[in-house]
């Protein structure tokens, strides 16, 4: 494979594996679009099939694995750009509602299609037909037979705001020819933290800067109509919201509201699930404990005897951390999802709560520190403690919701430096065109 150092059995094995299971992977895409896992209409781009033609000039493809990662590219994708108005963006993620999301957020000028599944030869189909000039990687979703096809290729390649968890540094480190190979075949490696930075050099990968994209993203979009709409319908009712909760929580969150419902100011309990398609699921558990709940896919608009309102819609995230008092940013409170990103509601000045299981943003959760950027919640009575502290003390939650924004800013300027980096591994821009002969001018 591509890279530097010895080759590796280990990627010589994972490419005889890949090999033979080629031909039972349509069968094995096609279970899992059965069960909602894979988009049926468009399995063959995860065999390296493309159904649009390659741009003309450059390209660059971003990846990220799902919806977080995807949502943490667009900066990188709109600040090259603005850099390179000839750059054709593609951006790849391997699940239904990151391509979803992409498709309401991308540039006009960006292309999505799902991720190749990582044999030999859908990396290659893929390869051959985007031809990417650089190949930004985000976080830990590596493939080493896409990057082996692209570098072969001639590609240049990036791993940025990387993500490794101390298990996945120490199963690299057993397989140490193997993560010469990948790891040390990056033109550009810039980790989370330092630690890591630390860790990935001691694998053969470069050092060039710390960078955290999931500090240096945007605002979530807010629609102002519907912004509008809502608040008129809240008519000064304070709006509390559970952002992006998994099964577990929202029994939780439930338990926590119950004490809340029957204030004299009426406060209304949003639930949006991470996942649209558990809105049902979480609508009919609401009506099961007696809150009379509408349901936002269904058309059911909030009326002032609503006490529940389950967001089960993609995109309007922005729009309730926008109207909330305070917000809890779930997969928080249940083990192995590791926590969402805390950046969403202070970028939109949303005061907020979290768990303790946050994994996943330790190291933002620690910059934040709880009580001054947020309030830890650890279970319903600590979460409806914190609820009941924003509704009677907003200017204190508003307090710490200004000291997370200001966090969320620095990120601004590590993403331009980083956006730098990218720009110089793409090849030079066309020369301008000489200006006219003095024969032509006067012509």
């Amino acid at each position: 494979m591509t890279g530097r150092g010895p080759r590796s059995p280990v990627l010589g094995l994972y490419q005889i594996a890949g090999r033979a299971l080629s031909p039972f992977v349509p069968a094995l895409l096609a279970r899992r679009a059965a069960r909602g896992k894979e988009d049926p209409a468009r399995l063959d781009e995860r065999l390296g099939h493309a159904r649009r033609p390659r741009p003309e000039g450059p390209l660059v493809w971003l990846h990220g694995a799902s919806v977080g990662e995807s949502l943490s590219l667009l900066p990188v994708a709109e600040g090259l750009m603005a850099r390179r108005p000839d750059l054709a963006v593609l951006v790849t993620s391997g699940t239904v509602a990151s391509a979803e999301m992409m498709g309401q957020r991308l540039p006009s000028r960006a292309l999505h299609q799902y991720a190749p599944v990582d044999t030999p030869a859908a990396a290659a189909r893929f390869i051959a037909h985007w031809r990417p000039d650089l190949c930004v990687f985000v976080e830990s979703d590596l493939w080493p037979n896409l990057l082996d096809a692209a570098r072969s290729r001639g590609a240049r390649t990036a791993l940025v705001s990387a993500r490794l968890s101390p298990g996945s540094l120490r199963g690299w480190g057993r397989a140490a020819a193997a993560a010469l190979r990948v790891l040390g075949g990056f033109d550009l490696v810039m980790a989370q933290d330092q630690a890591l930075a630390d860790g990935l050099a001691t694998l053969g990968a470069r050092k060039d800067g710390l960078l955290n994209l999931k500090l240096a993203g945007a605002p979530l979009p807010v629609d102002e109509t519907a912004r509008l709409v809502e608040a008129e319908r809240l008519d000064g009712r304070p709006l509390l919201l559970a952002a992006s909760t998994h099964p577990g929580e929202d029994e939780i969150v439930l338990d926590a509201f119950a004490p809340l419902a029957a204030r004299d100011d009426r406060p209304l309990l949003v639930i949006a699930p991470r996942h649209p398609v558990r809105g049902e699921a979480v609508t009919a558990l609401a009506r099961s404990q007696g809150f009379a709940t509408a349901r936002r896919s269904g058309s059911e608009a909030v009326s002032p005897a609503t006490q529940v309102l389950v967001a089960d819609t993609l995109g309007e995230l922005g729009l309730w951390f926008s109207l909330a008092r305070l917000a809890l940013v779930a997969g928080s409170l249940v083990p192995k999802v590791g926590g969402h990103n805390p950046l969403e509601p202070a970028r939109l000045g949303c005061p907020f709560a979290a768990g303790p299981q946050v994994d996943n943003w330790r190291g933002v959760y620690d910059a934040l520190a709880p009580g001054e950027g947020f309030v830890s919640v650890a279970d319903a009575a600590a979460l409806s403690a914190a609820w009941t502290a924003a509704l009677d003390h907003p200017a204190e939650a508003l307090v710490r919701a200004h000291r997370a924004a200001a966090l969320a800013a620095d990120g601004a300027q590590a993403l331009d430096a980083a956006l730098d980096r990218l720009a110089a591994l793409l090849p030079p821009p066309p020369p301008p065109p000489p200006p006219p002969s003095g024969a032509e001018a006067a012509a």
